[in-house]
């Protein structure tokens, strides 16, 4: 004989989390794999860009970065790879577009979004009910580029977050090439051009630097003649 089992004896079992593409089937993959990557991309060049001598500091760098990014973004969506990326804000607030699903990124941890990170805009939160219905209610998505030691990335998650605390309906980490452990942890993500462009290695030194390197063999060709 079985007796009945009281509802206070019974343990909640908390359901995984879902994935991006079980919230909307725009969100594969494939798809945030490309984002997220360019994105790592564009921090990887303000970095080798910065100037410290000339004054560069991680604020300068971040702003550099978050436009770089911006720039990236807004590039690949014009360039007819994916017909499926966008752009639906172009001002600072920049919200892009998979599909018809509205997305922001900021750079910070993925557990401790800002407010500023979890602020809606009016077009982003019209674009989510249109794509959404009322599953948009209070919510957003954002990749969150989080770094580490010398501002290099480390990785990039991808939230949907409820509510004004920012609560994390779905936290999933983007897979990208990440260093080996005998590369130690200060090692850039290993990333391919996405979009045709080699990176700041590749292309011309800007003239600033030039003048730099010219002034610094100067330097040393006097000091060579002064020796002899």
């Amino acid at each position: 004989m079985t007796h009945p089992v009281e509802a206070s004896q019974v343990e909640a079992v908390a359901s995984p989390a879902p994935l991006p593409w079980e919230l909307h089937a725009a969100l594969t993959e494939d798809r945030l794999r490309i984002c997220a990557r360019l994105l790592a991309n564009a921090r990887r060049d303000a970095l080798v860009m910065a100037s410290y001598e000339m004054g560069d500091d991680a604020w300068s760098v971040g702003c550099r970065a978050y436009a770089f990014g911006r720039h990236r973004l807004a590039r690949a969506a014009t360039s007819g790879q994916h017909n499926w990326l966008g752009v639906l804000d172009e001002s600072n607030a920049f919200v892009f577009l998979i599909e018809d699903v509205p997305v922001r990124f900021y750079r910070g941890p993925a557990d401790e979004p800002t407010a500023r990170a979890l602020r809606r805009h009016a077009q982003e939160a019209e674009q989510l009910s249109l794509a959404l219905g009322e599953a948009a209610e209070g919510l957003v998505f954002r990749l969150a580029v989080e770094t580490g030691e010398g501002g290099r990335v480390e990785r990039v998650v991808f939230l949907a977050l409820r509510g004004e605390e920012g609560e994390a309906a779905c936290a999933w980490p983007v897979p990208l090439d990440v260093p080996t452990p005998a590369q130690g942890p200060t090692v850039q993500l290993r990333l391919l051009p996405d979009d045709g462009y080699p990176g700041p290695s590749a292309a011309p030194a800007p003239e600033s630097n030039r003048r730099t390197a010219t002034r610094r063999e100067g330097i040393a060709e006097s000091r060579a003649r002064r020796a002899t």
